[in-house]
């Protein structure tokens, strides 16, 4: 190796050695204020990030409640119009004795179609009130005047089935935000319906202010009532009744009415839930507890 090629070796080995020094060598670090973020934002975004997940959760449980809605609603007119096919059926079939039995096979053919009319104006009544069709008159209502009316709706039914009917009227003073008709129907609905359904024990109906999520005043209307008159004890799958409607007097199950209901108190900014033994009134009584929460009004002067 002649002393050009050396010369160009050593000078090789010395950049490389240099850069490798350049590239090794630790940048000085430049000193920058850290950015403290305060307790009060940081409160402030853990409150929207558990808002968002709360706005979530309801947006996904609507979705199923209405998927679940259709499917029983085209259960509970699937049921009676099944009964009036079968009985056109033995008309058109010649199945009939006598001209007398064909006319009782149309009078009952009759008397369904209007009772299945009626079933579907329900619905739709519901429907047209969700949709903003049917207007509802919001307003403040005195509780107190809306359980005088629906304990006069309503005694006569559990006093003629010996059924003690209990109610614990709230304080004047208490106003609800709601529909006066919509309220007072839904009311009766239910204590009617845990009437028809009971075999045995009583019924507490009372009311209380609590204070619900994100400091919103609401009044809770509990109706207490033994659970073999309740089609459900879980609160959010409403739907999944086995309840058959009768063939031979078509109307809407009380699992329908309790959406129907469930649907209204939703369209008055409320909600009805299906509590599993809340309280025991009496030891050898099994309770389920409906409880309606409706927002709190103040009332105008």
């Amino acid at each position: 190796m002649n002393f050009t090629n050396w010369l160009y070796l050593g000078t090789g080995i010395g950049l490389g050695i240099g850069l490798c020094k350049l590239f090794l060598q630790t940048p000085k670090t430049v000193s920058s204020p850290i950015k403290t973020v305060p307790i009060q934002e940081e409160t402030g975004i853990l409150e929207e990030l558990n808002q968002t997940t709360l706005a979530y959760e309801m947006a996904r449980e609507m979705s199923q409640f209405q998927a679940g809605f259709l499917a029983r609603t085209s259960h509970e007119l699937r049921s009676p119009l099944n009964g009036l096919i079968g009985l056109h059926q033995l008309i058109l079939n010649d199945l009939c004795e006598n001209p007398a039995e064909e006319r009782e096979f149309v009078s009952q053919a009759y008397d369904r179609s209007l009772k299945l009319l009626k079933m579907i104006d329900e619905i739709l009544s519901v429907a047209r009130t969700e949709h903003g069709k049917n207007k509802l008159e919001l307003q403040p209502i005195q509780l107190n005047d809306v359980f005088q009316e629906v304990h006069k709706l309503t005694y006569m039914l559990a006093a003629n089935r010996n059924y003690p009917f209990h109610v614990s009227f709230p304080e004047p003073e208490i106003y609800v935000l709601a529909d006066l008709r919509w309220l007072r129907q839904i009311l009766v609905n239910l204590i009617d319906t845990a009437i028809l359904k009971m075999e045995e024990g009583s019924i507490y109906l009372a009311a209380n202010i609590a204070s619900m999520e994100h400091k919103s005043n609401f009044v809770q209307i509990c109706l207490d009532v033994p659970s073999d008159a309740v089609i459900s004890s879980e609160a959010v799958d409403l739907v999944a009744s086995k309840e058959v409607t009768n063939q031979e007097d078509p109307e809407l199950s009380s699992g329908m009415k309790l959406l129907l209901n469930q649907k209204l108190l939703a369209v008055m900014g409320g909600k009805l839930e299906v509590i599993s033994s809340p309280i025991t009134h009496e030891v050898t009584q099994d309770w389920t507890r409906l409880q309606i929460s409706i927002p709190l009004a103040i009332p105008e002067v």
